[in-house]
């Protein structure tokens, strides 16, 4: 009698014990996505998908739930180890649960489980990634916005080239990280699939659901080959993931030199707001205020870059299902880099001083509108552009000897060169047009208004651009929001199951 009491009563404690632990499995979303936290999930989705297959003993899965659900408590507590690979994680299970929890080994390999944890944590990443390029690309639109109308000097080969709208050339970086976006939508395609249950290279003999597995993980998809699942993708996925930080990277250090040769002048037209980290004094020289944060960003773009670049060396010359290029930590500050630049790069355009009444005298200074010369001419009057452009270089060449600005320029003199240059010309040899036409052609305030190019600064064309903008951020947005609350449904609704599954004890 005393041994069927005790037997009972550890019946009973088991019980209440499973029950306990069941309430105390934490939802997903409240701990952090690192490996421990993905070898718990692999491991609650096994207990629930063999148990209902009938690849685990019914009676038995109650009590080996549990001791999964104990190690996961256990290393949720503050300050708990929380081991990130199978064969420190498989002895905490032992020593919960007992030799039996192996049996959730049947047909898995570390290799198969580290591939699923490793696309796990580089899928989260990139959702943060996406986010944070949503939000700088945010702040870009909004400042063209802004700075629509704002005519300011665009160089090409570091030299002023063309009057432009700053807006348009705020629409334009914002395309590339819209593509930036795109690259990170497509590579996400091929991030999300799951590569559970193929083991190590040719699969198992094990039934295994891997579609269910996929689905209670929150992955989208099957890598559908087994070898191709340890051996090939996930090799290709941090190299994939390393060429979108990199172009992002590159952007960031390229905007920054732009706005860096501003300070090269004694009067620029674009400059930091003082204070606030932005900018600091020189320890020697007190006219100078340093762009500190101009610095720390291109610092920023630079160190990513510099991490973008392992994973491609490190699966160069190696042979597939190598561990060189997967490193999770590397990965992730990797990713976590080019996040710190695009959080770096919006503070920057949240801190720019933009002077249009200097950007315009820069312009006006210099001989920028020039082309609009030859355009008008051949346009209007239907001289041949190189017989235009001669005339506007010659011109320029004058008033660059002379010292000449473009609004104070001589119309005579004008009428002289063009005499001059077009002397052996079947078109004539008078300048057909007028003084004020001439003057109002080197306006570049009104050169930009009158583009008629599709997608160039004129008003109407940056009124759609800054729309569709504005549109694609949103949608960007949303799929953000719909590829997390995914993840997060697909975690719960894991956890409902599990939990049910830990509080199935045979109540005794």
């Amino acid at each position: 009698m005393r041994h069927l009491l005790s037997a009972l009563g550890a019946a009973l404690a088991f019980t209440l014990g499973a029950q306990a632990l069941a309430q105390q499995v934490q939802p997903a979303a409240s701990v952090p996505r690192d490996p421990f936290f993905w070898l718990g999930e692999i491991n609650k989705a096994t207990a629930v998908i063999n148990t209902d297959e009938g690849l685990l003993d019914k009676s038995m899965a109650p009590r080996l739930a549990a001791g999964v659900a104990k190690v996961i408590s256990d290393g949720n507590q503050p300050g708990a180890k929380r081991p990130a690979s199978v064969i420190t994680f498989e002895p905490l299970l032992i020593k919960a649960a007992g030799e039996d929890v192996t049996l959730l080994h049947a047909g898995r390999s570390s290799q198969d489980m580290h591939a699923t944890y490793r696309s796990a944590i580089l899928r989260d990443k990139l959702l943060d990634l996406a986010d944070q390029l949503n939000a700088t690309s945010r702040t870009l639109v909004e400042l063209a916005g802004k700075h629509a109308a704002t005519v300011v000097p665009n160089y090409t080969n570091g030299v002023a080239a063309q009057p432009n709208s700053y807006g348009h050339y705020l629409l334009g970086q914002a395309a590339g990280l819209a593509r930036d976006a795109q690259r990170i939508r497509e590579a996400y395609v091929r991030i999300d699939r799951s590569p559970m249950g193929t083991t190590v290279l040719n699969g198992t003999s094990w039934p295994l659901d891997r579609k269910r597995m996929a689905q209670y993980l929150g992955f989208a998809a099957l890598v559908d080959n087994a070898y191709d699942a340890s051996q090939i993708s996930s090799m290709d996925q941090p190299v994939e993931v390393a060429s979108i930080v990199t172009s992002i990277a590159l952007r960031t250090g390229n905007f920054i030199e732009d706005v860096m040769t501003q300070y090269a002048q004694p009067r620029p037209w674009i400059l930091l707001e003082e204070g606030g980290g932005n900018t600091y004094v020189s320890s020697a020289m007190p006219q100078k205020r340093n762009p500190g944060l101009l610095n720390d960003t291109r610092s920023d773009a630079s160190t990513a870059v510099t991490l973008a670049m392992g994973p491609v060396v490190q699966t160069h010359n190696i042979t597939p299902g190598m561990s060189d290029p997967k490193d999770v930590k590397q990965n992730s500050a990797m990713v976590d880099a080019g996040i710190s630049a695009l959080k770096r790069w919006d503070r920057v355009l949240k801190a720019m001083v933009v002077s249009p009444d200097r950007a315009l005298e820069e312009l006006n200074s210099d001989w920028t509108a020039s082309q609009e010369l030859a355009d008008v001419l051949m346009r209007k009057y239907k001289l041949p552009f190189r017989d235009g452009h001669h005339f506007a270089s010659e011109v320029v060449s004058y008033a660059k000897t002379n010292n000449i600005k473009p609004l104070d320029f001589p119309y005579e003199q004008a009428r002289r060169i063009y005499a001059d240059a077009m002397k052996d010309s079947k078109y004539g040899n008078e300048l057909p047009m007028s003084e004020a036409e001439f003057r109002s052609t080197l306006d570049p305030v009104a050169i930009v208004k009158n583009r008629a190019t599709s997608g160039g600064p004129q008003p109407a064309e940056m009124d759609r651009m800054l729309k569709e903008a504005r549109t694609q951020l949103a949608e960007q947005d949303a799929w953000i929001k719909a590829r997390r609350a995914h993840i997060n449904d697909a975690l719960a609704e894991l956890d409902k199951k599990f939990g049910a599954l830990v509080a199935s004890a045979p109540k005794e």
